[in-house]
């Protein structure tokens, strides 16, 4: 089941085309990765689905409903521009957010107290937005986002400015949102954090979605024959079962390393039997490419004449 899906959607700017026909589906309790380079349209399409634009055609359907004013509260969005009132204070800024999205002022100061506990802010409540530091400011943005317990959430660039060890509670604070059952549109150019992250994703490059579906499959789908071999000995190609790409490696244990590429139609047990006709053999196994590696070759053939 669907949480969100989006039909050919299209937005442009006098000349610009900011969305070109995207379509796309986000899996319920999933976490979705939109990826792209800067300027792809990304977040045009995130405005798109809360509403601070409207697109020039298509459609775009919340839990099978099409998008209307009421979903606001169902949404919660961290916009890559921060955006809070500098000389407000902390508890304040994030109990008037709150009654915005519907909560009860009692409901509203019980779920302030809990998070602010949480990110270590507990002590920051009558403090004003100008007196944190950026980091502190980024977690009570992300609070303000969640506050409400939104079923669809959306996070623009959501690691931009935090150290590694708020990053990660930033991360655990993810997954443990789509466990409980939000769904999280999670938009990016950062590879790593879609590798360790979505479950989902889609691809956006000059304003046309390129390529979607799930993480496994997609990667999968990149997979092209090649195997990191840990061995002793003298090893080469020999242009038959396998070529090597990459040699004089040594692996974390002190092994030698290579990274070949086997013949097509060769199953990884025809890979070993040469391996060990040339050398001995510590270690075999398929290099499945990274998100990072899917993500330059199928922007570079968009590239291509």
């Amino acid at each position: 089941m669907n949480i969100l899906e989006v039909q050919n959607v299209s937005k442009s700017y006098a000349a610009h085309k900011a969305l070109e026909d995207v379509s796309l589906n986000v899996p319920l309790k999933s976490i979705f990765g939109l990826l792209g380079p800067n300027g792809a349209g990304k977040t045009t399409l995130i405005r798109i689905i809360n509403q601070i634009i409207m697109p020039d055609q298509g459609d775009i359907r919340i839990n099978g409903e099409a998008l209307h004013q009421k979903h606001i509260k169902t949404i919660g969005y961290l916009p890559e521009e921060r955006g809070l009132y500098k000389k407000m204070k902390v508890g304040e800024q994030l109990l008037y957010l709150a009654r915005l999205r519907g909560l009860s002022k009692s409901e509203a100061t019980k779920r302030i107290r809990l998070w602010l506990e949480k990110f270590e802010l507990d002590t920051w409540g009558k403090k004003k937005i100008e007196d944190l530091s950026k980091g502190m400011a980024q977690k009570v943005q992300f609070i303000a986002t969640v506050l409400h317990e939104p079923s669809l959430i959306i996070l623009d660039e959501p690691f931009s400015g935090f150290d590694p060890v708020n990053a990660n509670l930033i991360r655990d604070e993810i997954l443990r949102l789509r466990d409980n059952g939000a769904t999280i549109i999670f938009s990016t150019h950062r590879m790593e954090s879609v590798e360790e992250l979505c479950d989902h994703i889609a691809m956006i490059n000059k304003s046309q979605k390129i390529l979607d579906g799930s993480k496994t499959d997609i990667k999968n789908s990149y997979r092209n024959n090649t195997f990191i071999v840990d061995y002793k000995g003298a090893l080469h190609g020999d242009g038959t079962a396998f070529d090597i790409l990459e040699t004089d490696l040594v692996s974390p244990e002190g092994h030698q390393r290579a990274v070949v590429k086997s013949a097509e139609n060769q199953s990884p047990n025809d890979l070993v039997q040469a391996l060990l006709s040339q050398v001995t053999v510590w270690g075999v196994r398929e290099k499945i490419p990274s998100m990072n590696e899917v993500f330059i070759t199928k922007v570079q053939e968009e590239v291509q004449p």
